[in-house]
């Protein structure tokens, strides 16, 4: 699966464990940054991350801020992205099972590393449960409501962030790494 994934300072230590168990599991991470602790904006990064996911450049996303609601009020403002904050395995279990969400938030400040792995892990391998009617009405139902009052991505717009967030993505590619071996 490729997974777009994004921070704010706040969710930077976060964002690399996380980004390091997705490759661990064989999934393609696009990283929108940011790349350090230095004091951001978040729709800075978290923005160009939920457009990736919008337009099916990746199949899902992970975003990491301060406690994670500043990620899924970002990413619930774009048509088609259905956002959670999991603050645990079973709320991130319960997300994707009877909510098919395809952005999942974490809040740094909130959990550690491994309860966030045990999150994402869950949210990741969880699969939505739409043969089941109860939840495939009432994801239908959202979609309807999102469908009423979001305006959808059209192709000019697509066209006119699609420049925007390749260079990203082209620039991450070329950016040289900080990685330390400890040992």
């Amino acid at each position: 699966m490729k997974i777009a994934i994004a921070c704010d300072h706040a969710g930077f230590s976060l964002k690399e464990e996380v980004k390091i168990l997705l490759e661990k599991m064989g999934h393609q991470v696009i990283d929108f940054g940011t790349d350090s602790e230095a004091s951001c904006d978040l729709p800075d990064y978290i923005y160009p991350a939920a457009l990736a996911v919008a337009q099916n450049k990746a199949d899902r996303g992970i975003f990491i801020d301060g406690v994670g609601y500043g990620s899924a009020l970002i990413a619930n403002k774009i048509s088609g992205l259905y956002a959670a904050v999991c603050q645990d395995p079973f709320c991130a279990q319960l997300a994707r099972s009877h909510s098919n969400t395809n952005i999942l938030c974490i809040g740094a400040k909130i959990i550690g590393t491994a309860i966030a792995e045990e999150i994402v892990k869950t949210w990741i391998t969880t699969e939505f449960l739409g043969h089941e009617d109860k939840y495939k009405k009432r994801v239908d139902r959202v979609i309807e409501i999102s469908e009423a009052h979001l305006k959808p991505l059209f192709r000019c717009e697509i066209d006119k962030q699609e420049k925007h967030i390749n260079s990203i993505i082209a620039n991450l590619k070329n950016k040289p790494r900080n990685i330390s071996i400890v040992s």
